[in-house]
């Protein structure tokens, strides 16, 4: 699959795991805020980085997409830099906010530019290597994560902030220029407004990462509950990490001929059966069984969403839509916990409450992606 890309597809594949190798700082951003800053730090920013994700959007009407994926790489390395530097409580929130609002400026611009190298079944399988080689990246940025940490949260910082700058580097100099480099034209840049159509991909979109986000969100501390060993939520996490891409190479041949929704549909009804599954489980074997299950049938989807958009949008506007249906996450990340807290009232554990939001979450996917099935 690698050796027939396209070089500019390589090259942007590696811009993305070098940066992913780094991005595991912001998973420690509360612990870096302190106990009385995390919850205001990291409500900052997850508003900042949603808005980062549009301005990067809109930016492509001006700015050719090598240049939004290393302006936007760049910022959140100097931002980091920022961020490592600050002391006070006024500092920490204004970097945290500088770091949200550069954090995803790239993102519209790397599905963009996948979806100008690449036609058809390329495209599907390319958007696919670059999620699952992001997983496999953010397996290998924890391993480094957990050598740094002894040495101070801060250091994380600092070396996320060279990542993203090596990145930035990378994607400034071996991008594709040319016809790629090519501004929308004025008479584009109009008002513009969801269509009926991407509004239905985007509720879909929001269903399918709530039910994600609420099993990655607290599977650690289900296995925990169930009896685990201190050492197996990490290893259970890197066996997914490593499981992800496997599926989908296995899986490539059958399913890529196959239409994006009808796939993603089928795969959300197993997410959610195995879901439901982790809910009534009570033992930690069928567990961490069900979960490795549930991360086999995720490494199939992967890339199927940026696909199914790039696919139905028009050009001129498909990094809006990009952008728009890639908010679903922005929505459902703050809204996962609540979710879980008021199920929780009725199923009395969290466990069982965030497996079953997530095997809801999931079975909706299908009915909002109906009138799509066939593409």
């Amino acid at each position: 699959m690698f050796a027939s890309m396209p070089g500019a597809a390589k090259a942007l594949l590696w811009v993305r795991i070098l940066n992913q190798m780094g991005a595991y700082a912001l998973a420690f951003l509360a612990v870096f805020a302190g106990p009385d800053l995390a919850s205001l730090a990291l409500a900052l920013f997850g508003v900042a980085a949603l808005l980062s994700r549009w301005a990067g959007a809109f930016v492509l009407d001006w700015l050719p997409p090598r240049i939004v994926v290393a302006a936007g790489l760049c910022a959140t390395g100097l931002s980091l830099v920022a961020l490592s530097a600050a002391r006070t409580p006024p500092q920490v929130l204004i970097a945290v906010v500088l770091v949200g609002l550069a954090f995803e400026i790239y993102e519209p611009a790397t599905q963009e530019l996948v979806a100008q190298v690449t036609e058809d079944d390329q495209r599907q399988e390319l958007y696919g290597l670059l999620g699952s080689s992001l997983v496999a990246a953010g397996a290998i940025g924890g391993l480094i994560a957990a050598a740094l940490l002894p040495l101070g949260v801060r250091w994380l910082v600092v070396v996320d902030a060279a990542t993203c700058l090596a990145a930035a580097a990378i994607a400034l100099f071996f991008l594709p220029r040319g016809n790629a480099e090519r501004p929308v034209p004025g008479e584009d840049r109009k008002r513009w407004r969801p269509s009926a159509l991407l509004l239905r991909f985007t509720l879909a979109g929001t269903a399918f990462a709530v039910g994600y986000l609420a099993v990655v969100m607290f599977m650690p501390l289900v296995l925990l509950q169930r009896g685990a060993p201190a050492w197996l939520p990490g290893v259970a996490l890197t066996g997914a990490a490593a499981l992800a891409p496997l599926t989908l190479w296995a899986t490539r041949r059958l399913l890529t001929p196959r239409p994006h929704g009808l796939v993603l549909a089928g795969g959300a009804v197993l997410l959610g059966l195995l879901a439901l599954t982790m809910a009534r489980a009570e033992n930690l074997p069928l567990t961490v069984g069900a979960y490795l299950a549930w991360t086999a049938v995720n490494g199939v989807l992967l890339g199927r969403w940026q696909a199914l958009v790039a696919d139905a949008a028009p050009e001129a506007e498909r990094p809006r839509w990009f952008a728009f249906q890639g908010s679903s996450w922005g929505i459902a990340q703050p809204a996962v916990p609540g979710m879980v807290a008021l199920v929780g009232g009725v199923a009395g554990a969290v466990g069982p409450a965030a497996f079953l939001t997530a095997g809801a979450a999931f079975l909706v996917v299908p009915f909002a992606l109906k009138a799509r099935l066939a593409t």
